[in-house]
């Protein structure tokens, strides 16, 4: 992941920078409108795959319609969204080959 510009809401980036080390930019946090500024980062072209971290399938998320709102606008755009971590690691592994990624590649996580 080291290889790719991140971006991710503010609890999550706190987490993968005091947790893995990596140099992440910190967006709103979830009352703030962290999936609404992915979203709009999804819709303007300037974020090519979304990761979402610490969702439990089992369990309505309390900020499911949110969730659901950055996953329409993925779909409408056709940008890769992983929700587990079969899917992560295929999304990392053809991150480099998506068109446009010849410079670098802006990925988030919410």
């Amino acid at each position: 992941m080291a290889a790719f510009s991140l971006v991710a809401t503010r609890h999550t980036a706190r987490l993968v920078r005091h947790k893995v080390g990596l140099e992440i930019e910190e967006l709103l946090s979830g009352p703030e409108g962290d999936d609404a500024q992915i979203a709009a980062g999804v819709a303007v072209g300037q974020i090519a795959a979304v990761f979402f971290f610490f969702v439990d399938p089992l369990w309505a998320q309390p900020h499911d319609p949110d969730i659901r709102a950055l996953l329409r606008v993925c779909n409408v755009h056709n940008i890769p969204v992983a929700t587990n971590l079969a899917t992560a690691d295929l999304i990392i592994a053809g991150l480099p080959a998506l068109p446009g990624s010849a410079g670098p590649v802006r990925v988030a996580a919410s």
